[in-house]
C-alpha cells in the first residue's frame, strides 16, 4: 500500500510563482489554486497512491519560535494574492475528498515526519512531496521525495531515493541534519555554525560522521585551525540548530494511513467550485457535469422546426421586425438555428423545400443578426457562394474585447463563467454524424438551440459591458467588419510553386548533409548533433571550449551560447548554419507541403482573437514567421508566386509604432524629425551621440536604432548591451542621453507606468484595454514584465487597430472601384494585395492611400507600396 503527503505550503507557494497571473471574473486570484491542482493530477498520474493527505502550517508559532527567537524572523510576510488562494484550495480539497492535517504549534514538515513514520509501522511505502530539500532527512527503504518545482506554468519533479541522495551528498540522508547543523538554512534563519559554510561542512560530514562524532573528535580531526576555531565557538549554536533542523515524527496526530484512503469527490460541489473559479480545463479533464449542482438553471428556449415554405417566410418577416435574433450553423451549413423572443427556429437542408433560397434571405440580407464567431460563419456562407450581411453583434469578438488574456473563448467556457450554467458540448450537433439516421437527431437539435439561446444571453451582458468600457466602437467599426476580410482573405490563399518549393529543399538536404560531415570531422567522432547533451560533451569537454552558461541538465548549447563562441572553434559556425537550415527545411519547406492544397495554394487561418494586443496571427500554417532577412529565407518567399499574368503589390508602413509613439508622447523632438523627413533614426544618434547629422555613421545608426525599437519595448541596459556588443554601462549612457533628448518619450514613461499600476490596465487609442495582473504580483520579475507591457501594449496595440481599419479600408475599396484584385496577406505592419497585371498601378495608390488614411495622428502615416513576380521581390 501506498501513502502520499504532500507540503501543501510548499507547493502552493511554488505554484504561486510558477503560474502567471491569473483571476476570474470577479477579480479573484486563483493562479496558485490552479497550478497546485495541476500538480496534484500529474502526481496521482504518475503515481496511483492507496492514499492522500495535504498537510499545511498554521499561523501559531511552533516549538521552534519558543527554541529559538529568530527562527524564520527573516521571512515576509505571504503575499494578499497568495493569501486569499489558501482557503481556496482548502475548500477544493474538501470537495475533492482529500485528507488534510494541520496542527497549532507544528509545522507541516514534522506533520510529513509523522505521517510517514505512522505509515512505515503500518508496513506501508510513502511518497513525501515537497519543493524544500528539509524533508529529505526524512528518506528511508519505505519513504521516498519528490522534490517540485514549476516554472512558466511547467511542473518538474525529481525524486530522491537512499540511492540517489547518496550519489549526490556522499553520507546518508539523515545527516542531512548535521549538515544543517553545521552550515544553518538561510531559508529558515538557522544560524549554523559562523563561519562554515555548504563546502566546508560537508566535508566535515563525509569525513567525521555525525555532528556529535565532530565535537567528540575535534582535537584529532585534520582540520585547518581557523575551522576548528570556528567550531569550537559555535558548539552551543551548532546544537541548537541542529535540534531547530531535525523534522519530529513524533507529532499529537490521531492519524492512520488508512484514514486518508483516496474517495471519489463531491462532483457537484468540485464543480460548482471549477465554475466559479472558471477553471474549464480542469472541467473537462475531471469530466465534471452541472448534473446535481446548484449551478443557475439553463433557460427553457422551447425548439420549433420550420419544414415548409411558409413557416420560413413568417420566420423571415419576424426577424425584419428588428427584434434581437442569434443565428448559429451547423457543419456544411446544413442546417441552422435562429433564436429570438424565447423561441429557438431550426431549418435543416434535409427538411425544408426551398432551404437554401431561406439561407440567402437570411443571411445576404441586412436583418440584424448576433452570433458567435462571425469569421467562421462568414466562411462556411462563402463555401455556398453566400456573401453574409447584417451581422451586428458576436459574443466571441465582445468576450475577447472584455477578456483579452482569457485565451479561450469558445461557447461552453463563456456560458459557465459569465451565465453559470454548463451548455452541451458543441460535438453533439456539430460531429460529423450528428444528424445520421441512427444518432439521437432530437438532443442534436436541443443541443444547437441550447448554444444559440446562450449567445442571446451573452450578447445582452456584453452589450452593457462594451458600453460602460467604451469599447463598443471598437466592436462594430473594427473587429467585426474586419472578420469577412479575414475570412476572404483565407479562402483565397497564396499560390505555392511546388517545384521550385522541393528543389529547395532538396539543394538545403545536400548542405545539411555536407554541415554533418564537416562538423563530425571537427569532433573526431559521430554524434547526434540534435542532442544537447552529445554536443554539450563535444564542445566542452572533448574540444575544451569556454562554458557559457549551464542549465539543470547540463551545459546550455541555445542560440546565445553558440553566437558567444563564434571564433573560438570552426564547428560553431558550422552548427549554427546546421540550425538553420534544418529548421528551415523541418518548418518551411517540409511544414508547407504538407498544407499545400489540391488548388495548388496555401491556406492560412488568420487569428483574430488569439494576441492580448489586438494583433492578428497566422495558423496552419504561420506566414507570418517565414523569414525575410536571410537569403536563404528569401528564397522560401520566392516560392509563393501569382496567378499567371497577376502579380503581388506589397505595401508597409514606415515605422509606425515610432510614429505612434511620437503621437502619444507628443514629443517635440520626435515629431519635428518626422514632419521633416529626416531619417529618424539617423536623428536619434545625432541627439544620443551629441555629433551633427551629417557626421552620423552606419554605426551609430545602427545603435541608434536599437536604443529606438528597444525603448518602445521598455528594454533594459543589459538586454540593449547583449544586442548591439557594447557594456552595460555604455548602453546606460545611450538610454539616458535618449531619454534627456526626447523628454516627451520620458515623461510618457514615466506616466503610463503609474497609469496601469492605479488603473490595473493599458489601452490603444481606440479603447482596446490590456488587464496587467502581472502588476500586482510580488514577484519582481512578473512585475517588471508587467511593466515593459504597460510601456508598449499603448503603441503596438494602436499599430494593430490602425492596420485593421487600413484593410477594411483596402478591401471595401477594391470591391468599390470593381477591381479583380483581393487581399491575400497581412503580415505585422505589411499588406499584400493578388492584382492582375494591369491594375497593379491602380493597386499601389489604393493601398498607400488608404493605409495613409487609417488614422488621423500628429505625424504622418506614409506606406510605400512596391510590386513583384512572387512574395520576395514584391518586398524588395
Amino acid at each position: 500500500m501506498k501513502l502520499m503527503v504532500l507540503d501543501g505550503n510548499s507547493l502552493i507557494n511554488r505554484a504561486f510563482y510558477g503560474v502567471k497571473p491569473l483571476t476570474a471574473s470577479d477579480g479573484t486570484p486563483t493562479n496558485a489554486v490552479y497550478g497546485f491542482l495541476n500538480i496534484l493530477f500529474k502526481l496521482l498520474a504518475d503515481e496511483s497512491p492507496d492514499a492522500l493527505c495535504v498537510a499545511f502550517d498554521m499561523k501559531a508559532p511552533t516549538f521552534r519560535h519558543e527554541q529559538y527567537e529568530g527562527y524564520k524572523a527573516q521571512r515576509k510576510g505571504m503575499p494578499d494574492e497568495l493569501a486569499a488562494q489558501m482557503p481556496i484550495l482548502k475548500e477544493v480539497l474538501d470537495a475533492m475528498h482529500i485528507a488534510r492535517c494541520e496542527r497549532a504549534g507544528w509545522e507541516a514538515d514534522d506533520l510529513l515526519g509523522t505521517m510517514a513514520a505512522r505509515a512505515g509501522e503500518a508496513g506501508w511505502e510513502t511518497v513525501v512531496v515537497t519543493g524544500d530539500r528539509d524533508s529529505l532527512q526524512l528518506i528511508t527503504d519505505r519513504v521516498r521525495v519528490k522534490l517540485v518545482s514549476t516554472r512558466m506554468g511547467q511542473t518538474t519533479t525529481r525524486e530522491m531515493t537512499p540511492e540517489s541522495f547518496y550519489d549526490e551528498y556522499g553520507f546518508e540522508p539523515r545527516r542531512l541534519i548535521d549538515l544543517k547543523a553545521l552550515m544553518g538554512d538561510a531559508s529558515d534563519n538557522i544560524p549554523g555554525v559562523p563561519g562554515i559554510g555548504e563546502k566546508t561542512a560537508l566535508d566535515l560530514v563525509r569525513r567525521g560522521g555525525t555532528l556529535e562524532q565532530i565535537y567528540q573528535n575535534l582535537d584529532t580531526l585534520e582540520l585547518k585551525p581557523a575551522v576548528r576555531r570556528k567550531l569550537t565557538e559555535g558548539r552551543d549554536m551548532a546544537f541548537l540548530s541542529y535540534d531547530l533542523a531535525t523534522i519530529r515524527c513524533n507529532a499529537p496526530l490521531d492519524f492512520q494511513p488508512q484514514d486518508a484512503l483516496m474517495q471519489k469527490p463531491d462532483e457537484p460541489r468540485l464543480y460548482a467550485l471549477f465554475v466559479r473559479l472558471e477553471f474549464q480545463k480542469l472541467i473537462d479533464k475531471m469530466g465534471l457535469s452541472a448534473q446535481g449542482t446548484q449551478a443557475a438553471q439553463r433557460p427553457d428556449c422551447p425548439m420549433s422546426m420550420v419544414t415548409d415554405a411558409g413557416e420560413a417566410g413568417k420566420l423571415l418577416d419576424r426577424l425584419r421586425g428588428g427584434q434581437p435574433c442569434v443565428v448559429l450553423a451547423l457543419p456544411d451549413l446544413a442546417g441552422v438555428a435562429a433564436a429570438c423572443d424565447g423561441q429557438c427556429f431550426v431549418a435543416l437542408r434535409d427538411s425544408l423545400a426551398g432551404y437554401d433560397d431561406f439561407v440567402q434571405a437570411l443571411f445576404a440580407s441586412d436583418i440584424p443578426k448576433t452570433t458567435h464567431d462571425w469569421k467562421g460563419l462568414y466562411a462556411q456562407l462563402l463555401r455556398e457562394g453566400i456573401d453574409g450581411q447584417g451581422v451586428v453583434f458576436d459574443t466571441c469578438l465582445a468576450a475577447y474585447l472584455l477578456d483579452p488574456n482569457a485565451g479561450s473563448y469558445a461557447l461552453e467556457r463563456l456560458a459557465l463563467s459569465e451565465l453559470g450554467y454548463e451548455l452541451p458540448q458543441s460535438a453533439k450537433f456539430s460531429a460529423p454524424d450528428a444528424l445520421s439516421p441512427l444518432s439521437d437527431r432530437q438532443a442534436a437539435l436541443e443541443a444547437l438551440c441550447a448554444h444559440t439561446s446562450a449567445v442571446l444571453a451573452l450578447a445582452d451582458r456584453q452589450r452593457l459591458r462594451l458600453e460602460e468600457l467604451g469599447m463598443t466602437p471598437l466592436l462594430l467599426e473594427i473587429e467585426l467588419p474586419l472578420s469577412p476580410v479575414l475570412a476572404r482573405m483565407e479562402r483565397e490563399g497564396m499560390a505555392l510553386d511546388r517545384g521550385q518549393l522541393e528543389a529547395f529543399g532538396r539543394m538545403l538536404t545536400a548542405r545539411i548533409g555536407e554541415l554533418e560531415q564537416e562538423i563530425h570531422g571537427y569532433a573526431g567522432e559521430p554524434f547526434n548533433i540534435g542532442s544537447t547533451k552529445q554536443l554539450g560533451v563535444i564542445l566542452f569537454e572533448k574540444l575544451g571550449l569556454r562554458v557559457i552558461k549551464k542549465t539543470k541538465t547540463g551545459y546550455s548549447t541555445d542560440a546565445e551560447v553558440l553566437e558567444k563562441l563564434r571564433g573560438s572553434h570552426p564547428i560553431i559556425d558550422c552548427i549554427l548554419e546546421y540550425r538553420t537550415l534544418t529548421k528551415l527545411t523541418s518548418t518551411y519547406v517540409d511544414g508547407l507541403l504538407k498544407v499545400l492544397g489540391p488548388d495548388g495554394k496555401v491556406h492560412t487561418t488568420f487569428q483574430q482573437t488569439v494576441t492580448n494586443t489586438g494583433r492578428l496571427s497566422s495558423t496552419d500554417p504561420n506566414l507570418q514567421n517565414i523569414p525575410v532577412r536571410s537569403e536563404l529565407g528569401g528564397q522560401v518567399r520566392r516560392c509563393f508566386v501569382p496567378r499567371e499574368g497577376w502579380v503581388y503589390v506589397d505595401a508597409d508602413y514606415s515605422q509606425i509604432e515610432l510614429r505612434i509613439l511620437a503621437h502619444i508622447a507628443n514629443d517635440a523632438h520626435m515629431l519635428a524629425a518626422f514632419e521633416s523627413g529626416e531619417d529618424i533614426h539617423a536623428v536619434t544618434a545625432s541627439q544620443v551621440f551629441g555629433v551633427p547629422l551629417s557626421e552620423v555613421t552606419s554605426l551609430m545608426r545602427r545603435r541608434a536604432k536599437a536604443v529606438n525599437f528597444g525603448i518602445v519595448y521598455g528594454i533594459s541596459a543589459f538586454s540593449l548591451a547583449d544586442d548591439i556588443g557594447v557594456t552595460r554601462a555604455e548602453a546606460q549612457q545611450y538610454i539616458d542621453a535618449y531619454l534627456q533628448s526626447y523628454s516627451g518619450v520620458r515623461d510618457y514613461m514615466e506616466s503610463i507606468r503609474k497609469k496601469a499600476h492605479e488603473d490595473g490596465y493599458v489601452a490603444t487609442l481606440y479603447g482596446r484595454r490590456r488587464p496587467l495582473p502581472e502588476l500586482r504580483s510580488s514577484n519582481f520579475n512578473l512585475r517588471s514584465f508587467g511593466e515593459r507591457v504597460a510601456l508598449n501594449m499603448p503603441i503596438q496595440g494602436t499599430a494593430a487597430d490602425i492596420m485593421k481599419i487600413a484593410m477594411i479600408a483596402v478591401d471595401a475599396r477594391l470591391h468599390r472601384e470593381k477591381l479583380r484584385a483581393r487581399l491575400v496577406l497581412q503580415v505585422h505592419d505589411e499588406l499584400m494585395v493578388e492584382a492582375p497585371a494591369d491594375e497593379r498601378e491602380a493597386v499601389q495608390r489604393i493601398l498607400e492611400e488608404e493605409m495613409a488614411g487609417a488614422a488621423s495622428l500628429r505625424v504622418q502615416l506614409p506606406a510605400e507600396a512596391s510590386w513583384g513576380d512572387n512574395w520576395y521581390d514584391a518586398k524588395h
